[in-house]
């Protein structure tokens, strides 16, 4: 699939009527099988980035570059439109417009770049924003640097953790002027933290990993949420089997006895592609 038919489809989503929950994906294996089960969008985030290609923390020390690479081996191996966590786009305005050209040849059909001071600063904490100007200025430099106008701008804020409604009311309605298509809400943790970002903008709605209280999706859909994350459990399941299947083996346990903790088969037909594999040495080899 063409990557602005990719975009397109993820906006689809976005001028919808529905929330839908985003597959976290880590490689092209995950992806595939993302898409294979339905899955509308797949979600690339910054701390899976990080744990996958450096095996570090989240603590934006993985670069631009490795970001991109990972996102091109996604986005290679499966036609599941890719939103990503751009973190901060990597520096001021100008660095943000440098990360929208990685990240649009990389293939994204969407991505966030956030409010947060990042990274922590010496002696700094962990949860301060960036003045609303700054953040403006990384936004419409976003805006402004993409080459394909379906690709989808995300402005992210972490104000509702910093500041309460008020200064997430102010901050979403100074973003939306900028030229984004949606917003995304890190820390909402109560329906009416919602309700007033819905009366604060026309923009869709993104949610971050969020409580019971706001898993209902029709409410959320009659929010204007359109996404809503669900955390990143494929990539800690993968890596509790990874390290179960590893000490079972170092322990003496015989190969024979990981039957039923394995992909089958047909499973790694999905994740390998192996049926279209078939059919290119079927078609160029013989």
């Amino acid at each position: 699939m063409l990557l602005s038919e990719r975009r397109k489809q993820y906006r689809r989503v976005l001028e919808g009527s529905a929330c839908v929950h985003p597959a976290s994906v880590f490689d092209a294996m995950s992806a595939r099988m993302a898409e294979s089960l339905g899955f509308e969008v797949g979600m690339f985030a910054g701390s899976i980035a990080s744990g996958t290609v450096l095996g570090a923390p989240d603590l934006v020390v993985l670069t631009l570059t490795e970001f991109a690479a990972q996102i091109r081996r996604i986005t290679r191996g499966s036609d599941l439109p890719l939103m990503v966590d751009a973190d901060h786009g990597y520096g001021n305005a100008l660095n943000v417009m440098r990360t929208v050209e990685e990240l649009e040849s990389a293939g994204v059909a969407g991505f966030t770049i956030e409010d947060t001071v990042l990274p922590t600063a010496f002696g700094g904490q962990a949860e301060a924003l960036i003045s609303v100007d700054e953040m403006l200025g990384k936004l419409r430099g976003a805006v402004a640097a993409r080459q394909d106008p379906s690709l989808v701008v995300i402005g992210r804020t972490g104000a509702l953790r910093r500041g309460g409604i008020a200064e997430a009311e102010k901050r979403v309605k100074a973003y939306q002027e900028t030229g984004v298509d949606a917003i995304f809400l890190a820390g909402a943790t109560r329906r009416e933290e919602v309700e007033a970002m819905r009366r604060a903008t026309r923009l869709p709605l993104m949610l971050g990993g969020a409580p019971p209280e706001l898993s209902d999706r029709n409410y959320l859909a009659a929010q204007g949420v359109r996404i809503a994350l669900q955390g990143h459990h494929p990539f800690y399941a993968a890596a509790k089997a990874v390290y179960d299947t590893l000490k079972y083996l170092r322990e003496g346990g015989s190969p024979a006895g990981l039957k039923d903790r394995v992909a089958s088969e047909e499973l790694l037909k999905v994740a390998l592609k192996q049926d279209e594999y078939k059919r290119r040495q079927a078609t160029y080899l013989r």
